[in-house]
């Protein structure tokens, strides 16, 4: 077992205790933590709490804080064997894609968990995925960011929120869990992800980088023209139909579309579905998305395309080379090909 793992709280319902004005933060996080576990210390390892100087409501995450969320554990990451990050579930999937980013070739677990029901209140969650986690963190066999929620550990870029309360929040629909949490802990060493070399990079992260936009009947290319206006925007994510289809009989979609890449912005297409990938290629409304330079996001989850395109666009030089870096794996993230 790992001797030491370091638990960041970046905020959310797990650290969260009752006020007159609702719920917020509780006081003494790191001592309550540490005495409600105090039972069962003989079977989980030594662990040190820190706070974000500025824990983040899940629902007002910003780009901008994965890097304060990434910072810390980069700080320390040859003080500690493993890590846990406990974070809102709102945009935790958002987090956990980021970071496998921002922590590329990591060689230690990075393990984020929350709570459906905050800690202090009946039936709450909240110490059983602590708990969970820090069995995880010290497990040496897994190099990666992960998510551990219910009874399953996943990969970061590969979760999504499937629940808005269900305890088994979170599902990997297009990778195999990691491990599964019955009488005993079972990883698969198969889905294990073995790393490329450590290549930490925490680039500041933009707000207004990236746009997503969900296709639906009647979109008109007005929409792509007001996003691909917007100097700030470097890259657009379009959620379509199916395999990767637009609509074929409008030709404002096409020649919007024409525009954007005229002015270099980095457009991928993704499924709306929840389980399978684009084939962009399959019927004449996708191939012509390939010709006008559209990427094909494959398997890729909303939450990790959107977090690689903001890492991309941050650390890539050019557009040409975003989008090459787009159609490959990194860490996980997609299936090749």
């Amino acid at each position: 077992m790992a001797s030491r793992v370091l638990v960041l709280y970046a905020g959310g319902t797990i650290g969260m205790a009752p006020s007159p004005d609702g719920l917020r933060p509780m006081d003494g996080f790191a001592e309550r933590l540490h005495a409600a576990l105090a039972e069962d210390a003989h079977r989980l390892p030594h662990f040190d709490v820190q706070s974000l100087e500025h824990p983040i409501d899940s629902a007002q995450l910003r780009p901008g804080d994965w890097s304060a969320i990434a910072a810390p554990l980069i700080a320390q990451w040859d003080a500690y064997d493993g890590f846990v990050v406990l974070h809102g579930t709102d945009t935790l999937a958002w987090t956990a894609s980021a970071l496998s980013f921002l922590l590329m070739g990591a060689d230690k677990p990075v393990i984020l968990t929350g709570a459906q029901i905050p800690w202090l209140q009946a039936r709450s969650d909240a110490l059983g995925n602590v708990h969970a986690a820090l069995q995880f963190a010290a497990r040496r066999e897994i190099r990666e960011v992960a998510v551990c929620f219910g009874r399953t550990l996943m990969r970061g870029n590969r979760c999504r929120k499937r629940a808005s309360s269900d305890f088994d929040a979170f599902d990997s629909p297009n990778a195999p869990a990691l491990a599964r949490i019955g009488i005993d802990l079972q990883v698969d060493e198969r889905a294990l992800l073995s790393p490329p070399a450590r290549d930490f990079r925490n680039p500041p992260l933009s707000t207004d980088t990236v746009e997503l936009l969900t296709v639906h009947p009647g979109l008109s290319g007005r929409r792509i023209d007001a996003l691909s206006a917007d100097p700030a925007v470097r890259g657009l994510i379009l959620l379509s139909y199916g395999v990767g289809n637009l609509p074929s009989d409008d030709p404002t979609l096409s020649a919007a579309l024409e525009r954007a890449a005229e002015r270099e912005l980095v457009v991928l297409n993704l499924t709306q579905c929840w389980q399978g990938r684009v084939a962009q290629d399959t019927y004449a409304s996708g191939a012509a998305l390939s010709r006008l330079g559209v990427i094909d996001g494959a398997d890729l989850t909303p939450e990790a395309a959107f977090a690689k395109l903001h890492y991309l666009l941050a650390v890539a030089h050019t557009p040409a080379q975003v989008r090459v870096h787009l159609r490959q794996p990194l860490c996980g993230e997609m299936r090749p090909g």
